[in-house]
């Protein structure tokens, strides 16, 4: 058992970092649905993914499903990317959901498999080595929502952030992970009200429940839960970056086992981080009375 969770909790080896790039391979015409922009100055280390398909207010379809895919496999090993941000260029909108027009043009066996494509994406969100934050300054439906739900934190807009797993009132049921990642985030019983109900829910109202961690009031630029979620990563900057990716994984493979099974996790990651030369240079800064300079060695 420790042997499987020694192998499964290793962090993955640096690569060369990713420059600023839009994600096109998938659509041979038009503008891409996405932009990966690293950003510099006091926020380097941030890499935001901007969703930016207003036609059909940021809908997962194909082609944005994709390139999702796409950039996250060529940034999941990046040790350049201490923060992951995902944010909307489309004003008023986070991420619609589905895109049920695309939908309505598939046979069942092609839903399926689109549905499962789906799950793909928010399972590689989830298990992003670095923290994610979603910046909800708009609706975030459905599969909008369920995206949220698989970054590690959310902050929304108070009054003009909209969320909720609204399925059932379309004859649907969540399929991106909503129905599990919803109950781990609030309990079970509210979970069920909300998917039973199709219930709309407030920025503020959300963080009242606890789905997000941060609701703001919103500026007019309709952009205060972006700048919000910024400064929440700029706090996680200046940490060590092994050990936020450590401890990262002890609380997502902790949660899913016993607090004894839990305990292990929390121990086998431990383990990785004493050789670090983070953590030495954490107990010198320490020691020195000064900043600490962390390389994510």
């Amino acid at each position: 058992m420790l042997r499987v969770l020694t192998s499964a909790l290793r962090l993955p080896r640096p690569w060369s970092p990713l420059q600023t790039r839009s994600c096109v391979s998938h659509r041979p015409t038009g503008d891409p649905e996405i932009q990966v922009r690293a950003l510099t100055g006091r926020d380097q280390g941030i890499t935001e993914i901007l969703m930016n398909r207003p036609s059909a207010r940021n809908a997962l379809g194909n082609v944005l499903v994709s390139e999702l895919l796409e950039a996250l496999a060529q940034l999941r090993e990046d040790q350049q990317v201490r923060v992951l941000l995902f944010r909307s260029g489309v004003k008023g909108v986070f991420c619609a959901g589905a895109d049920l027009k695309e939908r309505e043009q598939m046979s069942e066996a092609e839903v399926e498999i689109f549905v499962q494509r789906l799950q793909g994406l928010m399972n590689e969100i989830a298990a992003f080595p670095a923290p994610t934050i979603a910046a909800m300054d708009g609706f975030a439906l459905g599969g909008g929502l369920e995206l949220a739900l698989a970054c590690d934190l959310r902050v929304a807009a108070a009054s003009s952030a909209v969320m909720g797993l609204i399925e059932t009132t379309r004859g649907l049921l969540p399929g991106a992970g909503g129905t599990q990642r919803l109950p781990r985030c609030l309990g079970v019983a509210l979970a069920k009200e909300l998917i039973f109900t199709g219930r709309r829910l407030s920025g503020a109202q959300a963080h009242a429940l606890g789905l997000v961690n941060h609701a703001v009031s919103q500026n007019e630029e309709g952009n205060a839960a972006y700048h919000r979620a910024r400064e929440l990563a700029q706090e996680i900057l200046p940490q060590a970056p092994i050990a936020v990716r450590l401890g990262k994984v002890a609380i997502d493979r902790g949660m899913e086992v016993d607090i004894g099974s839990g305990m292990a996790i929390e121990g086998l990651c431990y383990a990785q981080n004493i050789p670090t030369q983070d953590r030495l240079e954490g107990m010198a800064a320490f020691r020195e009375k000064r900043p600490p300079r962390f390389v994510g060695k």
